[in-house]
């Protein structure tokens, strides 16, 4: 028999218990006792028609059924939670929300983020580096910043990003100036995010599937792997645009070999109900124009050019 949802109550203390997996640190965040959350939970339970938790003498656990109710609940109050933020920071078009991969956020984003601040100090900067996906369809976020898939020209596409060699300076010899891909690279380790295909496509390009390596390490994150060249770890293939500012600075050099593109580029996502916003148009247009100038500084065999 189908049980009516005849009222809300109870279903903010269920979100928050399953999310702590606790009825006692829910309580604590709900500023109640752990008692009065259990009751509101079974209330909750005795509307729905079915069990949410299973009550083990020192802990609780989801139910099937409760685990498919707290995901679409966690999704709706948090929507909830962003709009009543919104509304109670007032002034919409003075606050610019991004969303960003984190290794573009560290690596690329957050360096340059000083430049558009001062172009636009009437804005209040609020940045979420999440790699999942977000939705552009409330109020939590107004640009969202992933990388992916090259598919087609899509028009937010903002740089298809080629892979290039970066190593740190400390792994060259007294006096060397820079390593070569012939003479070097089979004498190093090599780092790589995911799988070594990559490698393997870069080293093809370049003539260079003759010799012996040592594919050394693998990295979930384009920044984890940066952060490893950096230290000396290796030679990594990365993303131009997270190698970028660490080349610009000396912490990194690029091995002059023919680049080779990675399949995937960066795309710059906007929620459609604040698309027309001054916001959006300034961050987008300052967004091209740090693009722009990257690319003027990229190393002609980062284009896929010969060296």
């Amino acid at each position: 028999m189908t049980h009516p949802l005849r009222s809300l109550s109870g279903l903010l203390d269920f979100e928050c218990a399953a999310r702590w997996g606790s009825f006692k640190l829910a309580a604590h965040e709900l500023h109640k006792t752990a008692a009065a959350v259990s009751q509101q939970v079974k209330q909750l339970e005795d509307s729905v028609g079915f069990a949410l938790f299973i009550r083990h003498p020192r802990h609780i656990a989801l139910t099937a059924k409760g685990q498919d109710l707290a995901a679409t609940v966690s999704r709706l109050v948090g929507e909830l939670r962003a709009k009543v933020t919104a509304l109670q920071d007032g002034d919409e078009e003075s606050i610019l929300r991004i969303s960003a991969t984190h290794s573009f956020a560290i690596k690329w984003l957050v360096p340059r983020l000083h430049r558009f601040t001062l172009l636009h100090p009437e804005l209040d900067i609020r940045l979420d580096a999440n790699d999942q996906p977000v939705n552009l369809d409330d109020d939590s976020t107004d640009v969202a910043i992933r990388y992916g898939a090259t598919t087609g020209s899509n028009a937010d596409t903002v740089f298809h990003d080629p892979l290039v060699v970066a190593y740190s300076p400390a792994l060259l010899a007294p006096g060397q100036a820079a390593l070569s891909l012939a003479d070097d690279l089979p004498r190093q380790p090599l780092l790589y995010e995911g799988s070594t295909e990559c490698w393997i496509t870069l080293l093809h390009a370049n003539k260079a599937l003759d010799q012996t390596y040592h594919f050394a390490r693998g990295y979930s994150h384009s920044g984890l792997l940066t952060q490893a060249a950096v230290a000396g770890q290796g030679v990594a293939l990365v993303p131009y645009m997270i190698a970028c500012e660490d080349v610009r600075k000396g912490a990194l050099q690029l091995l002059p070999c023919r680049s080779t593109p990675s399949g995937e580029s960066y795309r710059l996502l906007v929620n459609r109900s604040k698309a027309a916003m001054p916001k959006i148009a300034h961050f987008r247009a300052w967004m091209q124009q740090e693009m722009d100038d990257m690319v003027r500084e990229m190393p002609r065999f980062a284009r896929g050019e010969s060296p």
